[in-house]
């Protein structure tokens, strides 16, 4: 397939496209083909799931292991994990094995009358609607002995694993890790972007999943490496980036996987055969992806109330805020009282629009901290 841009930012990630994370892919390789389970954490869009379907295509794993992948970041109801769940595993059956797919379809009694069947092949169709799971822990149960049966062994990614400790129902976590403990042919990767709360899942020893994954951190790409990889991408197609020009935008960014790619990926559609990409080229470039965010970012902020907006705006001029209801950081930035700054401050932390690193905070997008800077502050950056 005939790629037009090298820098890939949606979809799966074609090996020779793929930037560095040699070490991180042989270490979470390595721990799930050996039995363990991983706890990878990173901020969001860092490349969790990139790394992962690159791990899933590397033949140790994907000539062995039949591998699952469901993102939970919307998810609010045991009912929408299970739906995501059997549709995934029903998906990756559907690629590769009728018969299994038809025993798949047989063995979730709770919801079989649900299953549509194709007329031309005979096989299964996921028509299910998320309302008809009227008894969500019995259907996850028959997935999860489906996957018990299986000769072939699993590899399950869950991607915003720590989102399950927000569901409606009592004891989710128990009822997971009850299941997870009777397969004995499958392991899994849970991912995450909320360190405080991934922490806590699997290092208090009086929750469900206490010791029962090691952790797996992973960093932003180093400079140099990224700045090799890009440079080389714009060379091979007959045009050229100047190093200096990366170095700016792995800055502004933060290192963060998904607007590197973004802003280099623009970039390079501006750049003609022979010509070079420099700091006009990108500037354009990051301008671009603001525009395009402008309008969900102001919509956000549109239901935020003033004294959350106010302590975020203050997050993100300091970039990571330390102490954020001391006397100093609530005089600096003119907030109202340190109890309204530890209330706007959870709010925040629910809602996603920061993060906490022991007493640090930050904000977790970092062009919605560009965007803030650039709105409501005369910040240059």
């Amino acid at each position: 397939m005939k790629i037009n841009n090298p820098f890939v930012v949606a979809g799966k990630i074609p090996h020779e496209l793929f930037c560095d994370r040699k070490k991180e892919s042989q270490l979470l390789t390595r721990a799930v083909t050996n039995g363990n389970n991983v706890v990878l954490v990173s901020a969001r869009r860092m490349g969790k799931t990139g790394l992962i379907q690159y791990c899933f295509e590397k033949p140790e794993i994907k000539d062995y292991y039949a591998t699952f992948y469901i993102d939970i970041l919307q998810t609010s109801s045991l009912k929408e994990f299970t739906y995501l769940f059997g549709k995934a595993v029903f998906q990756r059956l559907a690629s590769t094995s009728q018969r299994r797919l038809k025993q798949f379809a047989a063995i979730l009694h709770s919801i079989s009358g649900s299953f549509g069947f194709d007329p031309f092949n005979g096989t299964p169709t996921f028509n299910l609607q998320l309302g008809e799971i009227s008894n969500p822990a019995l259907t996850l149960d028959e997935i999860f002995r489906f996957l018990a049966d299986s000769d072939t062994p699993s590899i399950i990614a869950i991607d915003e694993f720590q989102q399950i400790s927000n569901y409606q129902e009592k004891n989710v976590e128990a009822m997971l890790r009850s299941y997870i403990q009777q397969l004995p042919n499958a392991n899994f990767v849970f991912a995450g972007s909320e360190r405080h709360l991934l922490q806590q899942m699997f290092s208090d020893s009086a929750r469900p999943f206490f010791n029962s994954a090691s952790f797996m951190e992973l960093n932003p790409i180093q400079l140099p490496d990224y700045t090799e990889f890009a440079t080389d991408l714009f060379q091979k197609n007959d045009k050229r980036l100047e190093p200096e020009v990366v170095a700016t935008v792995y800055n502004l960014f933060e290192g963060n996987t998904f607007y590197l790619q973004k802003t280099f990926n623009i970039a390079y559609s501006k750049t003609g055969k022979d010509q070079t990409c420099d700091a006009a080229t990108v500037d354009e470039s990051v301008n671009e992806i603001l525009a395009s965010f402008d309008t969900i970012y102001r919509e956000m902020l549109s239901n935020v109330a003033e004294s959350q907006k106010q302590l975020l705006i203050a997050i993100s001029q300091e970039g990571n805020a330390e102490g954020i209801t001391s006397a100093r950081f609530i005089k600096k930035y003119s907030l109202a009282s340190a109890s309204s700054v530890q209330a706007a401050a959870r709010k925040l932390l629910a809602l996603g629009f920061i993060v906490r690193n022991n007493n640090t905070y930050r904000i977790q997008d970092p062009l919605l901290r560009i965007w803030l800077l650039r709105t409501y502050t005369s910040i240059p950056i």
